[in-house]
């Protein structure tokens, strides 16, 4: 076969209409635009969705919630997938070596989908309640790997943390010192006589 030889399937391809050709194609004198109006007309063509000034639909219908930009690099294991590794251990990293979740998930989702029959203890990874309720009844578990920040405070933060603290509490004291000093006059009471 030649390049010059490929050609579409039969049915695939149809030819289009050849508009005002005369009255007996049937495409002729207004070319399927009809009589008068503005569609009938050159240039006689709003954006899509427009109503002639009217409210449009898509304004009129209410919005609700909202497209997740992440959700697309967080992937989705079934248990059978868990059953078919037969690691003790599995978490994000051994997932995207064994190709189960793709190279550029951030995180991944394990649902209850198919059997899980070994010991499987699962670290750093979201499962559903269903799967974690079958990866305990398989003797597994489930482990909240720690976030581990490298950044530890300088010492000159530390020290400025200290000052901002002294000063706060030195401007506490006075105020709390003149509202012990500074007491209430007494409301006197109406003696029994003059009532």
């Amino acid at each position: 076969m030649r390049l010059n030889n490929l050609k579409p399937g039969a049915g695939s391809k149809s030819a289009r209409h050849r508009v005002g050709r005369g009255i007996g194609s049937g495409w002729g004198k207004t070319a399927g635009r009809g009589h008068k109006g503005q569609k009938s007309r050159a240039g006689g063509f709003h954006k899509v969705g427009f109503e002639g000034g009217q409210m449009p639909l898509y304004r009129r219908l209410p919005k609700r919630g909202f497209t997740s930009r992440s959700r697309r690099y967080v992937d989705v294991v079934r248990l059978s997938d868990l059953q078919r590794l037969g690691l003790a251990e599995v978490d994000l990293s051994v997932l995207k070596q064994a190709g189960i979740v793709s190279a550029l998930a951030l995180d991944a989702r394990i649902v209850k989908s198919g059997e899980l029959s070994t010991k499987v203890s699962v670290r750093g990874i979201g499962v559903t309640k269903g799967a974690k309720t079958a990866i305990e009844a398989a003797g597994g578990s489930l482990v909240d790997q720690p976030v581990e920040s490298d950044s530890k405070p300088t010492k000159k933060a530390v020290e400025k943390a200290a000052k901002i603290a002294a000063k706060t509490a030195a401007a506490k004291s006075p105020k709390d010192s003149a509202k012990e000093t500074v007491s209430k006059p007494r409301k006197q009471k109406k003696s029994a006589e003059g009532s």
